[in-house]
């Protein structure tokens, strides 16, 4: 029994093989970083826009970007079809002609099959979702919403820059486009407990949305959470609280809603302050899915009275 609806599952299901992501730096910045909102950023947001840095740090172009992405997953994966995922920063702030020239710049190699692009909720437009829907006759198209968390406090806490009601409205103009909807949520984020973090559950299963990624908080130097969890105002999750967490979560989630991630990827071991736990990847998704079975539990179990109340 598959007790959550997997990502490589869900697209082997619609390619019939192994589909690897691409991530794509196009240094398309954030406004939460240049000062139209802040200039902080999200407090855990580290100065790769939680992308490789591959343009911001080395200025590669993105045809070289995904020729080198390309050669990794062949060797990696053996992977033959591939999705262009612009991952750094916020993939729509731009005018609608550079995005347009960037996305059909990363769609270059016939092995591509997808397009997937991570922005912000205040970050889209009609224009662009037009622009995305012009896509998704050729190829399978995603837009990936950072929300993080259903609690307007917590967003104002991490600086988030937007609030809840403004992920709705961008969710809700996305589904009339027909485009496919991921959203980032964060376990573990400061000040939330974990019915406040059940209730970001409830909330999402109440929304069309078609794929969610659970991420770990974890802290980086160099961040406003190292700051934070220096000065004793923050405590990491432990790994086991990690793992009930996610068990718990998706037991809340519809079961056709695709689980793009359990966990994050943290960055190079030097840059990382804690969980140092969290550097175990596989170990952890093993776990997760090992408790799944201890508990006898599922993806959607208890989706029928996840109703949100608030």
């Amino acid at each position: 029994m598959n007790r959550y609806r997997d990502y490589n599952s869900y697209l082997r299901e619609l390619f019939g093989q192994r589909v690897q992501k691409l991530p794509i730096d196009a240094g398309l910045g954030c406004p939460n970083r240049n000062g139209t909102i802040s200039t902080g950023g999200c407090v855990y947001c580290d100065s790769r826009g939680s992308g490789t840095g591959a343009f911001v740090e080395r200025k590669v172009p993105i045809d070289a970007q995904i020729r080198s992405g390309i050669e990794a997953a062949q060797r990696r994966y053996k992977a033959k079809k591939y999705i262009a995922y612009f991952q750094s920063f916020t993939n729509t702030y731009a005018p609608v002609e550079k995005l347009k020239a960037l996305y059909d710049k990363a769609l270059c190699d016939p092995d591509i099959v997808g397009l997937s692009v991570g922005t912000r909720p205040d970050c889209i437009s009609p224009e662009v979702l037009q622009l995305l829907k012009s896509y998704a006759s050729r190829y399978l198209v995603w837009v990936e919403y950072g929300l993080q968390s259903a609690h307007d406090s917590t967003l104002k806490l991490i600086n988030r820059g937007h609030d809840v009601a403004c992920f709705v409205d961008a969710v809700t103009m996305t589904a009339r486009y027909g485009i496919n909807i991921c959203v980032h949520v964060i376990l573990g984020l400061p000040g939330e407990s974990r019915e406040m973090m059940m209730e970001t559950a409830k909330f999402l299963s109440s929304l069309p949305v078609h794929g969610v990624k659970i991420h770990l908080l974890y802290v980086v130097k160099g961040t406003k959470m190292e700051e934070m969890l220096k000065k004793g105002r923050y405590r990491c999750l432990d790994r086991d609280e990690y793992i009930e967490l996610v068990v718990d979560f998706l037991e809340l989630l519809p079961p056709h809603v695709v689980i793009q991630r359990l966990t994050g990827d943290p960055p190079r071991r030097s840059e990382l302050v804690a969980p140092q736990w969290a550097l175990e990847k596989g170990r952890l998704l093993g776990s997760i899915k090992k408790r799944l079975e201890e508990r006898g539990t599922w993806q959607g179990r208890h989706f029928k009275d996840s109703m949100f109340s608030g």
